[in-house]
């Protein structure tokens, strides 16, 4: 049972007040209306309202145009047409000030609502009403004006959470048609017109995925190939379409584009739709711009309900208005409610598409029955359901993970497996929540514009000249940072005219350089400047994974010439920058657990983890990203050369100097980006200190046993499941819940600095599932218990199985 709230406002307009309106109320029940009660009610004039609505039409427009400047919309725009926009409308409209216009229609549609006698009536009204049942409330006025208010701000709405708002004419007919039997597949004719600069495929892929349809599309058609369709002898039940349409003169009129040249108004069609309308035509969708002009001329032929849009809408808002709608509608709900629910969804888009969920509207012949959707008639399920005793089953499902844990455990071993979770760990990696940068670190970067902007004779081939970094040194040592790390090869002696710079670079113990290793052949390196000590010298050098994805962290490794350092320039730094707090960082290879002062997880092994026979030479552990768009203060050059970088960023700080040009593609690829490695060593720097001084966790991984028992303990967990659950459905279900429990176990423990596996916990999962269906149904089809064509779950009450 339903109520229906007709609110007849025809006698009077928005300037001279409604003296005489009528409010009725019925009660639906088994599609027959029951006539409850009568008001007369009055409602004063409200001409703001018009006004407001107007402002609200205009920067309605003005925003989107703001916003999204290349949004396509899916409305007809005629040559030389234009919103004309008087002096007195704001012509640079921010959403703050379109929030607040918005706010104030609400208030003033409230405010008007509350006036009059209309609120008396409307508590009378509402002692009438139950909050849970489905309300109709139909607004009947043939005034644009009236036609066009957002109504569904009325606070009604907001206390009746099943009440629909719908707008009617106050002439209409009630109309004879064709019976359908209930059951019948329904019938769409979708028409998709011009599709220029808008994605009307969208449409025909949700009309196209319904059940219980048959949808035949006519697309860009010509009109003697619309007209005939329409007057097709079986008769269609839905009317669709999807293009760019328009309203003219004050909504009087509408007109649809069927073609990239042909435009048509109601009018020109309305024998052929006149004939679909008698042979059953039930509800007419016009998924495009600005429909209430084609409501109101479909309104004369006494089509049931049309849903229309009462504004230009984006594209994207009315593909997922149409998905919503359908959604809801094909799986039971009420025409009415699919609507309200279809229109509250858009909500959820509203951040990108300013009142999104304002914009669809019912029109309707409140005399006709909606129409309900109806599926094809479905085969029985049968109704048996039987499994395996618990005492037969329980050693089976125990065996067979242990098994399947052994072979995912080999695949792992043998590097089968390494791709996927080594995938899955960069996901995982990248969505863990920011951090925030470092403070204790700032980033010099040397960007193109601060290479070009050098003497090209001065620098040569290099990205720093010695002119610059005297400059450069100078105004950093003003201002006494902590430590200074040049991620730049300066293998060449400095000019004899900058000798101060020699001798920094030679004897500050705030001064850290870098240098290459030799890889024989295929690398010579890259030797330090001349003159720096080694204890000042740390190597670039960095590892990589056969993906040319970096993940781990080289600390140290054995001297090879020409860069005669152990340690790489990360660990330079951040042991320096410790030092000075009186904590020592030193690598110790007897307990390669505790490096110095600092508690690590254990060094690299060549299967640690997801990893397979990896190059661990040298001391080497995973790299735990900094989760942030920035590691730490960001300044170029030329900013720091200008003193345009305030002191207290310099000050006590870890300053590392690198280029970011990509003209000296020195560049890795992370699991997020493509990366300067000036940032890279940052990152690594942060990742030491924050260890020591934040407890920050590093990236650590359990035994290969510990692994192993994790992955069996998933693989009995998919046995039991398949064991226990009643159908295929239930079974998709909780297997797929189970792996979303597995994958946020597994991100959480990554946050804690763990790296557990995923990938071969999901395959056991899954084969530990697998595996039990075909032992279960094998057994029940040898029993007799199935049939071999049946399927392996089958329901009634539950019968053990005992052999």
């Amino acid at each position: 049972m339903s109520k229906i709230v007709v609110l007849n406002l025809s006698g009077g307009n928005l300037q001279q007040g409604f003296k005489n309106a009528i409010a009725q109320i019925y009660e639906c029940q088994e599609n027959v209306n029951s006539f409850l009660i009568q008001y007369t009610v009055s409602l004063p004039a409200a001409p703001q309202l018009n006004e407001l609505y107007r402002r609200w039409q205009i920067l309605y427009n003005l925003l989107y145009d703001s916003l999204i400047p290349d949004l396509n919309w899916r409305q007809e725009w005629e040559s030389g047409v234009e919103i004309e926009i008087e002096s007195e409308d704001i012509t640079n409209i921010s959403s703050i000030e379109f929030n607040k216009l918005c706010d104030e229609l609400r208030d003033k549609i409230n405010i008007w609502l509350n006036s009059g006698n209309f609120v008396n009536i409307e508590q009378k009204i509402r002692t009438k009403l139950n909050p849970r049942e489905e309300i109709q409330v139909i607004i009947q006025t043939d005034l644009d004006e009236l036609r066009r208010l957002p109504w569904n701000l009325w606070d009604f709405f907001d206390d009746y959470p099943d009440a629909v708002l719908c707008l009617s004419m106050p002439q209409f007919e009630r109309l004879e048609t064709k019976n359908k039997s209930d059951n019948h597949q329904i019938r769409i004719l979708a028409i998709l017109g011009n599709s220029e600069n808008i994605d009307i495929q969208t449409d025909k892929r949700i009309l196209e995925n319904l059940p219980g349809a048959e949808t035949t599309f006519l697309v860009e058609p010509q009109r003697q190939e619309l007209d005939s369709m329409l007057w097709d002898k079986k008769g269609w039940d839905i009317l669709f379409f999807a293009g760019h349409s328009s309203s003219q003169l004050n909504g009087e009129t509408g007109r649809i584009c069927i073609n990239h040249h042909d435009s048509l108004t109601i009018e020109q069609l309305k024998n052929g739709l006149r004939a679909a309308i008698s042979r059953g035509l039930r509800l007419a969708i016009f998924n495009s711009c600005d429909g209430l002009g084609l409501a109101t001329q479909l309104a004369s032929l006494n089509i049931p309900q049309m849903i229309v849009m009462r504004e230009p809408v984006p594209d994207l808002v009315a593909q997922k208005f149409l998905k919503f709608f359908l959604g809801a509608f094909c799986e039971s709900k009420s025409f009415y409610l699919a609507v309200r629910e279809a229109g509250e969804r858009l909500q959820g888009l509203e951040a990108e598409f300013p009142c999104a969920s304002w914009l669809p509207v019912i029109c309707q012949n409140p005399t006709v029955t909606p129409l309900v959707w109806s599926n094809p008639l479905q085969k029985p399920k049968k109704s048996n359901y039987a499994r395996l005793s618990p005492h037969r089953i329980l050693p089976v499902i125990f065996t067979m993970s242990f098994a399947i844990a052994t072979a995912i455990s080999g695949a792992r071993y043998l590097g089968l497996l390494q791709n996927w979770e080594l995938a899955a760990f960069d996901r995982m990696m990248v969505s863990r929540p920011d951090e925030g940068k470092d403070q204790r670190i700032l980033i010099v970067e040397i960007t193109e514009a601060d290479v070009q902007s050098q003497n090209a004779e001065e620098r040569g081939g290099a990205s720093l000249s010695d002119r610059t970094f005297a400059q450069l040194v100078n105004k950093l040592e003003k201002h006494n940072p902590r430590i200074i790390g040049l991620d730049i090869y300066r293998e060449h002696p400095v000019k004899k005219e900058y000798t101060d710079l020699a001798e920094w670079m030679k004897t500050s113990p705030k001064f850290i350089a870098v240098c290459q290793v030799s890889e024989g052949d295929k690398n010579p390196g890259v030797p330090p400047p001349p003159g720096v000590m080694n204890k000042n010298l740390g190597f670039s050098d960095v590892v990589v994974d056969d993906d040319i994805i970096l993940r781990r962290h080289l600390l140290a490794m054995a001297p090879i010439e020409p860069c005669n350092t152990d340690k790489s320039l990360s660990f330079q730094l951040a042991q320096r920058y410790l030092a000075q707090s009186n904590l020592e960082l030193k690598l110790n290879p007897e307990d390669n657990s505790k490096p110095g002062n600092s508690i690590f997880p254990y060094l690299l092994e060549d299967n640690s983890g997801g990893y397979s026979k990896i190059d661990n030479l040298g001391y080497q552990i995973m790299l735990n990203w900094r989760s942030t768009s920035e590691v730490g203060m960001r300044v170029t050059l030329s900013d720091v050369l200008n003193d345009k970088v305030k002191p207290d960023l310099i000050k006590d700080k870890i300053v590392i100097i690198g280029t970011t040009a990509e003209s000296f593609k020195d560049y890795w690829q992370t699991p997020y980006k493509e990366t300067p490695g000036v940032i890279i060593h940052a990152q690594m720097v942060s990742q030491l200190i924050s260890a020591v001084l934040d407890n920050r966790p590093l990236l650590w991984v359990w035994s290969k046993w510990s692994e192993a028992l994790w992955i069996y303990c998933w693989s009995i967990v998919g046995g039991l499941l398949t064991w226990r659950c009643k159908s295929g459905l239930h079974l998709g279900l909780t297997i797929g819940l189970s792996e979303i429990i597995l994958y946020y176990l597994c991100y959480a423990l990554l946050i804690q600095g763990g790296w557990i596996p995923l990938v071969p916990s999901v395959l056991a999962i899954i084969a530990g599932s697998s595996s039990i269906a075909v032992y279960t149904r094998f057994k029940l089809t040898s029993s007799g218990i199935l049939n071999s064509t049946d399927s392996t779950t089958i329901h009634t009450k539950s019968v053990w199985v005992d052999y």
